[in-house]
């Protein structure tokens, strides 16, 4: 149900009569003065004035101010008297609905007489019923007028079928130049589809003629966040909390969410959990907050139970299932991240999109196929040039496909010191380093690094891919300080076997002569008797070409 800004309201009882009796409260309507059309109508009814027709302005003002409660109270107290107009039981209808009392709206809507507009309140609640069979019946009664259309223009919406509503929009617009308003829905659904830089356009329109709307400014705020970042984002939101009144308790609620998803979390525990049941991203961004603080659990149990609806609730979803698989290595919460990526991005409405391109990237990156991976990635590699997430993933599956070179600039390009601690980015840069014959660069990771397990485990992937590679003067260092670590035995035949695999290579001219002076300080670190043979053979070679090794 759309008012355009610039077409008078219609009186929700009709008679030209009343048009004459009131021509101040028809002014006050033109202009979308709701506040001061009330003041008049209340002024009347304390004269006892008032009337049905008073009674039925007082609650469509505070409908239009958002004010769904007092509305309803009306038209209750209305029907209490006895014989409304019929008009008033969908209209009551309509009260509940936005009030999110879809039973009650269902039950009370069907007292008053079918209409356009109970066929449009039907449609929205079988949609909300999920109710495929009665939504159908009532899309079919719908007609080519402006109302209809808009209403099945924000059902495709809902549905997240944002280019199908787009063209709707676009379509009224182009018969209804006045109905600026629609300008912001197609902003939204450009939005929606990662166009923000379209929406940005489109949505100017509508400011140049309302700089203080509300759902505007807060949808360019958005945009902002998208496309630069929080502070540019906030900026923007100030403006709305300039003009936004105390009473106005949506916008402010609406503020204080954005606030904290723009300021990067901060504040979330204290404003998320209220705002809930109120702004539909409140859940999934306080789930978002617990996972970027690695407490992944809570985030779980603040999901579980949620069936989601939206292409954003799915891909949540499936993140949240594919950390939790990962950190207690449960097999069975991957594969149903695995389901839900593959449920996103092989739909008709998200293929196309970037979101739904990361979520195949996703599927594919845990069923461990990285040529597929890359595929998705590089289509969307240029909307990620700074991001660190999606650099960090990119690497991995570069790495993994052999193109070491590629994944070390990827890797080298992440700013996060989170992620540059993180074991899994630094053993594929080291992997990445020897690789690209780079194994000093891959011992320096090691050396910066304190004692741990983790740290174990990068001297290990160092020896042994160091070995394998042919480096074997670092591959020695490495099984040297394991072997006086852990005095497995296998340590010392990999050390052993690089400290002869260097002795060739110095004996070819690959490596300079000095080296061996290493060599012999590494092997007599082992108390193995193998070593005063080999130690015998490399001081004989080193007489007869008269290297010094003392």
């Amino acid at each position: 149900m759309l008012l355009s800004r610039s077409k008078a309201a219609e009186d929700p009882v009709k008679g030209e009569t009343d048009k004459k009796k009131m021509p101040q409260l028809e002014d006050y309507i033109t202009q979308r003065d709701y506040t001061g059309a009330i003041t008049l109508l209340e002024i009347t009814r304390s004269d006892k004035k008032a009337d049905v027709n008073s009674s039925m302005w007082i609650a469509f003002c505070h409908f239009h101010l958002g004010n769904y409660k007092r509305a309803l109270e009306e038209y209750q107290t209305m029907i209490a008297k006895g014989h409304p107009p019929n008009t008033v039981y969908v209209y009551a209808g309509c009260c509940m609905f936005f009030l999110g009392m879809y039973k009650e709206a269902e039950e009370i809507a069907s007292k008053g007489s079918t209409s356009k507009l109970y066929n449009r309140l039907m449609f929205h609640l079988s949609h909300k019923f999920n109710d495929e069979k009665k939504l159908m019946g009532f899309h079919k009664n719908l007609q080519d007028v402006v109302e209809d259309q808009l209403s099945l223009a924000s059902i495709h919406y809902l549905r997240s079928h944002y280019q199908e509503a787009i063209d709707i929009y676009k379509r009224v617009l182009l018969e209804n130049r006045e109905y600026l308003a629609l300008n912001v829905y197609v902003a939204l659904c450009y939005y929606k589809l990662d166009y923000y830089d379209v929406s940005q356009e489109v949505l100017a329109v509508y400011l140049q003629h309302y700089a203080d709307s509300t759902v505007a400014i807060n949808l360019k705020a958005c945009n902002h966040f998208k496309l630069y970042n929080g502070k540019a984002a906030e900026a923007e939101l100030k403006n709305l909390s300039d003009v936004c009144s105390s009473s106005f308790k949506f916008a402010s609620d609406l503020i204080k969410h954005n606030l904290v998803v723009f300021r990067g979390g901060e504040g979330a525990l204290q404003v998320l959990p209220p705002l809930i049941d109120v702004i539909p991203e409140a859940r999934l961004n306080l789930v978002i907050y617990y996972l970027r603080q690695d407490d992944i659990q809570e985030a779980y149990n603040n999901f579980k139970d949620v069936s989601p609806t939206t292409p954003q609730e799915y891909i949540l979803k499936g993140v949240v299932n594919a950390a939790l698989g990962q950190e207690q290595g449960m097999n069975d919460h991957i594969k149903i991240a695995q389901q839900y990526f593959q449920l996103v991005g092989g739909s008709a409405s998200e293929c196309d999109t970037i979101p739904g391109r990361q979520c195949m990237a996703s599927c594919f990156f845990l069923l461990k196929n990285f040529d597929d991976v890359l595929i998705y990635l590089n289509s969307i590699k240029s909307y990620f040039y700074n991001d660190d997430a999606f650099n960090f993933n990119f690497g991995q599956a570069k790495a993994a496909t052999g193109s070491y070179k590629e994944a070390e600039e990827s890797f080298l390009m992440i700013q996060s010191e989170t992620l540059k601690q993180d074991y899994v980015y630094l053993g594929w840069l080291a992997r990445c380093y020897i690789m690209t014959r780079k194994p000093r660069l891959a011992w320096e990771l090691y050396l910066k690094q304190e004692t741990s397990s983790e740290s174990f485990s990068l001297l290990q992937l160092i020896a042994n891919d160091c070995y394998k590679m042919g480096q074997f003067y670092y591959s020695a260092k490495a099984f040297d300080v394991l072997e006086r670590l852990d005095p497995n035995p296998e340590y010392w035949e990999g050390k052993r076997g690089a400290c002869i695999g260097l002795f060739q290579q110095i004996i070819a001219g690959h490596e300079p002569r000095e080296t061996l002076r290493e060599i012999l300080a590494i092997l007599r670190n082992t108390g193995n008797a193998q070593v005063e043979y080999i130690i015998r053979i490399m001081k004989k070679w080193a007489k007869d070409n008269r290297v010094s090794v003392t």
